[in-house]
């Protein structure tokens, strides 16, 4: 296994007490695979690719859990061993490519850095390398693009140069939080489609987190759902997509626009997502949920096999199978 999470638990402590952040994940990628987390903003999706980097703001603790990294876990290693694995071993592609690129330097400049750093080439093939890099994107005219600022770039050619520096060392693990936000649908259908190419072509596992079920069933072969920093439901994408078992994943999915009838306004999840400095004593779906139970208010359930590599967070599932 490539990357494997076991009960991780992160807290941050503010002014107003410790925000439980993440309760509990649970998360496998094996190599060439490309997995899902999908949620409403807040669910914890973020947090999670963040801890694996060793990248959460200082007031973070965790109190409980491992990230191991072929074995190693990355929880117990030092800042500059971190830095080392940040790039080389695995990179990362952020939702904002603007927050990501750094605005005063050229684009050929950055790739060279990124690839000087972390592969044993001489200047002159260093170049090529940041050339090569920007073809491996698919951008037109490498030489031209090399030589211009950030500011100067769409947000699709941005994007894809952030790929290009992620993939520059290049990885084995690819984390690519909201990669098509802001991104028309056609930019959004190409960046996919990258991802999907690199994946296939050079076997780099991708972490793929995005609050848009339909780019995630286009794109991931496992999804993991997330809700208040938990892991509600598990399992084959295609498999969870059409048989959903947990309340919240159905409700993602009859939000959709897809699913409406015409003329008929989509269904909107009552209510709000939980406040994590007083979280619920149950399941924290609770409150938003049209079939709760008395039992969801008091007990939190567990992460329960419903099939073959499906898992489920509910007591209504423990009630109807």
């Amino acid at each position: 296994m490539l990357l494997e999470i076991k009960n991780l638990y992160v807290s941050f402590n503010g002014m107003h007490g410790t925000t439980e952040a993440l309760k509990n994940i649970n998360l496998a990628i094996d190599q060439g695979e490309i997995v899902g987390i999908v949620g409403e903003s807040g669910s914890g999706k973020s947090i999670t690719s963040l801890a694996i980097l060793g990248l959460l703001e200082k007031n973070a603790i965790i109190p409980q859990g491992e990230i191991l990294y072929n074995g190693e876990n990355l929880l117990k290693l030092k800042r500059k061993e971190l830095q080392e694995l940040r790039g080389k071993e695995i990179g990362m592609v952020f939702q904002e490519p603007m927050t990501a690129l750094q605005p005063t330097m050229k684009i050929g400049k950055q790739l060279y850095h990124v690839i000087k750093k972390h592969r044993n080439l001489s200047k002159q093939e260093t170049k090529k390398a940041v050339i090569q890099a920007l073809k491996d994107v698919h951008i037109d005219n490498p030489e031209l693009v090399a030589d211009k600022y950030p500011f100067e770039l769409s947000g699709g050619m941005r994007q894809r140069i952030v790929i290009a520096l992620a993939m520059a060392a290049p990885p084995n693990l690819l984390i690519a939080d909201e990669p098509t936000t802001a991104l028309d649908v056609t930019i959004q259908y190409e960046i996919i489609n990258l991802i999907k190419e690199l994946n296939k072509k050079r076997g780099t596992s991708v972490l793929f987190i995005s609050h848009d079920l339909g780019v995630i069933s286009n794109t991931c072969e496992r999804i993991m759902v997330m809700y208040a920093g938990e892991v509600v439901e598990s399992g084959k994408t295609e498999k969870v997509l059409t048989h959903p078992r947990h309340p919240y994943t159905k409700s993602l999915l009859k939000a959709l626009p897809d699913s409406a009838a015409p003329d008929e306004p989509l269904q909107a999840i009552d209510g709000e997502a939980p406040n994590l400095l007083q979280r619920p004593v149950g399941c924290a779906f609770s409150d938003r949920c049209s079939q709760v139970m008395d039992v969801c208010k008091r007990d939190h359930p567990k992460l329960l096999e419903s099939g073959p590599g499906h898992h489920v967070s509910c007591w209504l599932e423990k009630v109807t199978v």
